[in-house]
């Protein structure tokens, strides 16, 4: 068998620096999901700068809630080698930290702003998944979020492109390449999404719930194929609990808001 060569990490050098794909994948993913944003506050006729005003406070400081996350359940590793807990651009960033440090931001930024954030957070759903889909590639280009073991036939019978299926040949081994089936699952959650908001007499706020919901029951599955999870214990895998309990609060969310009458208006009011 010929050498398989695998991708290179960095994009290209500016003198001593090295641009990673890593980073160049997620901020494309979440400049793509502000402008998706902002396209749709045009039309609910928002100031689209609302938008661009929370994601220069919320990428950063969803970046380093997503790395602290990370850390914190690696610390065993990171309290040996404290010179990589800054290092993001060799991967470790943990979406549902981002996701805390992301609605934490969103919370004060709208109080502040005098705006609800319900109705921010529905503009911003289909965003937040659209980004997340094209993030997962960063982990592709890292070889890493990937599954168990798996054979070259498997692969192929995918009907995968041949730089996908040499990109999972790792050390000798073949894996399954469960960035992309995460980031096919997002996509597909965003073209519901897009449907759902136009086509469902939803109320304020459900729409960023039944992103929370989709996400998490994709999460849940493809998680326990993977070989780097984060874990809580021996056998349990932090995500798989965490997406649990999001998919129940988000239903008890959603039933309780209309019950109480916390969501009379409709999306986009």
């Amino acid at each position: 068998m010929s050498t398989i060569t695998p991708l290179d990490p960095i994009a290209f050098q500016l003198g001593p620096i090295a641009v990673h794909w890593y980073g160049i994948i997620l901020g494309t993913g979440a400049l793509l999901g502000l402008l998706l944003a902002m396209n749709e506050s045009k039309r609910q006729g928002l100031n689209p700068d609302l938008f661009l005003d929370l994601v220069m406070f919320g990428v950063p400081i969803s970046i380093i809630f997503a790395r602290a996350y990370y850390v914190a359940f690696e610390w065993d590793y990171y309290q040996l080698h404290p010179q990589d807990i800054i290092a993001v651009w060799k991967g470790g960033i943990a979406i549902h930290g981002a996701l805390i440090g992301a609605v934490l931001t969103a919370l004060v930024f709208t109080r502040v702003k005098k705006v609800s954030f319900w109705r921010i957070a529905d503009i911003a759903a289909p965003g937040l998944i659209l980004g997340q889909a094209i993030g997962r590639w960063g982990n592709f280009m890292n070889q890493e979020a990937h599954g168990g073991p798996t054979t070259l036939d498997f692969l192929q019978s995918l009907h995968l492109p041949d730089w996908i299926i040499n990109q999972m040949y790792i050390n000798g081994t073949y894996y399954h390449p469960t960035f992309l089936y995460e980031s096919l699952w997002n996509f597909a959650g965003l073209i519901i999404l897009l449907i759902i908001r136009r086509k469902l007499s939803l109320h304020r706020g459900e729409l960023f719930l039944s992103y929370f919901i989709w996400y998490s029951i994709g999460r849940f599955f493809i998680e326990g194929m993977r070989t780097d999870s984060l874990m809580l214990t021996d056998t349990l895998r932090i995500a798989q609990v965490i997406s649990i309990v999001i998919v129940v609060i988000a239903i008890i969310l959603w039933i309780a808001r209309r019950k109480l009458g916390y969501a009379n208006a409709k999306y986009g009011e």
